[in-house]
């Protein structure tokens, strides 16, 4: 389909919500004319201000008439004097796509590749081009890959599908705006209405007598069924751009195969779901390890540290290319499955070019350690930015287990609290054990039903586990703040803890001195050796 062509569809499909906003706003407008003539004024007038709000979204979404502009990304603008290589390579891939080259570049913090168009005139004339970029793309691909991606976006401006995406992005954006507004005025009046009954219920009971259900089942019935109409178009409207934005994909692909070759594009496709999964394991276990503490890597090492987890696990990348996503993230999403583009790719013939740009695109950056450092002024909030800095990342993993350790609250000190009407310690806890009232207070902790029917050794396996954990941390709290263990950090595995040496120099063993003591006959006596100072000399 040409550009013209899928031009008049994005703004026949457009006119289609206009359209149902006008057909709406009639409809309004003849039952209040209806309600002038044959209903009571009193009754029409309260139907009356039900139109007017009814009204006031659909009118709202007729006049957003202004084409969506990119409010963009956070990210680290770059220059031709910032990256030199990097833009020579965007500008030859714009050559031989066969269109303009962005106007700016924009290095993010995502598993990303973007570009954006604020066109003008409907979308339909060009205006000024951006290409947000993620770093972390640059870490995991190589120049090869990253040519391929970066083909594959300029790939759409060759094509117009950008100008044409913010047509059919402003549809979108109209239909699901308006929705919003239909759906926030029914939440609001089923709220009142439950405040309503609620604040009758308290003067009910106040006066003795029984308190009513609570039924606001029917409040705000009538934005929801705007809401049903307009979903219900929005469905149409979603579905029948899918086929052309999937279409739109393919075409960036085969022009991504024919600039960088058909392996690296393939190979790209294939590393992309895996970096993903492993930026957000990263952002989770590592980049964010601090926050409890206030504490951040050294400069730069926000991100850098990606690369390094990436070079240290790359074993485990391996079965993650090859297990592709057969399916697309929604059925209304314009990307197709990553599987059946990689499918396509791959049955492209054979082009000679397998061993071209093999070296890290990260290379690409004139000076990598000062854009990543850069890349944290312009993307973290200045709040994260005020944490304080460590000297390295085993520095961070201390202080924040420290922090973690020293406001433990589980529901086991919730319970030992109450048991005790004292402060939940350890010392407090081996001691309720001692007594012989390990299961007593367990009786405390929050149970399922069937956790607290259980009887005898039943109930025992039931609450096993909740005070097992929570006897571990309390022990290495204790240890932590005597300075008597020592956190490891690594890149390829998960932090582990050395504990002291026992007094006869062997290494402690806390799993078995904690299933000891909360065995069905407690014994606390491996877990005080473990806990005893050890003797120097």
């Amino acid at each position: 389909m040409g550009t013209t062509l899928r031009a008049l569809r994005a703004v026949v499909l457009l006119a289609g919500f206009y359209l149902l906003g006008v057909v709406l706003l009639a409809a309004l407008a003849g039952i209040d004319y209806a309600l002038y003539l044959w209903a009571p004024t009193a009754a029409a007038a309260k139907l009356y201000v039900v139109s007017v709000l009814l009204a006031v979204p659909v009118v709202r979404g007729l006049f957003m008439l202004r084409t969506p502009k990119d409010e963009g990304t956070a990210g680290l603008r770059v220059t031709e004097a910032d990256e030199p290589r990097l833009w020579a390579m965007v500008r030859e891939l714009a050559q031989q796509v066969g269109t303009r080259s962005p106007s700016e570049i924009v290095l993010t913090g995502d598993v990303n590749a973007a570009v954006t168009e604020d066109a003008r005139f409907l979308g339909l004339l060009a205006g000024p081009r951006r290409l947000y970029l993620g770093v972390p793309l640059m870490q995991g691909l190589s120049e090869g890959q990253l040519k391929a991606v970066l083909a594959h976006e300029l790939g759409h401006f060759s094509n117009a599908d950008t100008r044409l995406a913010a047509l059919t992005w402003r549809g979108r954006t109209q239909v699901v705006r308006t929705i919003a507004h239909f759906e926030e005025r029914a939440a609001k009046t089923q709220a009142k209405e439950q405040a309503r009954q609620e604040k009758k219920n308290a003067k009910a009971v106040a006066k003795g007598r029984k308190a009513k259900d609570v039924e606001t089942g029917s409040a705000g019935i009538t934005y929801r069924t705007m809401a049903r109409i307009y979903t219900a178009y929005a469905k149409f409207y979603f579905r029948a751009t899918l086929a052309g934005s999937r279409r739109q994909e393919y075409a960036a692909d085969v022009a991504a195969a024919r600039i960088a070759g058909r392996d690296a594009t393939a190979a790209a496709l294939r590393e992309i779901p895996a970096l993903d999964a492993a930026h957000d394991f990263y952002m989770g276990r590592y980049a964010t390890l601090g926050a409890g503490a206030r504490l951040l890597p050294p400069r730069g090492e926000v991100f850098g540290g990606f690369g390094r987890m990436l070079t240290a696990r790359e074993l485990e990348l391996v079965p993650m290319r090859a297990d592709l996503p057969t399916e697309p993230v929604s059925p209304y999403d314009s990307h197709p499955p990553i599987a059946e583009r990689v499918r396509r790719i791959e049955a492209l013939p054979h082009d000679g070019r397998t061993d071209e740009a093999r070296g890290a695109a990260l290379g690409l950056l004139a000076d990598p350690d000062r854009t990543l450092a850069a890349l944290e002024d312009a993307v973290l909030v200045p709040e994260v930015l005020a944490f304080r800095r460590t000297a390295d990342w085993q520095e961070i993993l201390d202080g924040s287990m420290a922090a973690q350790l020293s406001a433990l609250d589980t529901p086991v000190h919730r319970a030992l609290a109450m048991y005790t009407q004292e402060r939940p310690t350890l010392a407090a806890l081996l001691k309720v054990i001692d007594d012989g009232q390990l299961w007593k207070l367990a009786q405390r902790l929050p149970l399922s039903d069937e956790a607290a029917a259980a009887k005898g050794r039943a109930f025992r396996e039931f609450v096993r586990p909740s005070l097992r954990k929570a006897l571990s941390s309390m022990v290495l709290a204790e240890l932590g703040a005597h300075d008597r263990l020592r956190w490891e950090f690594s890149w390829s595995e998960a932090a582990t803890v050395h504990l002291p040496k026992n007094a006869d120099g062997s290494d402690a063993d806390l799993d078995t001195a904690v299933a000891a003591a909360v065995g069905d006959v407690p014994d606390t006596a491996p877990l005080r050796a473990l806990l005893l100072p050890v003797r120097e000399g």
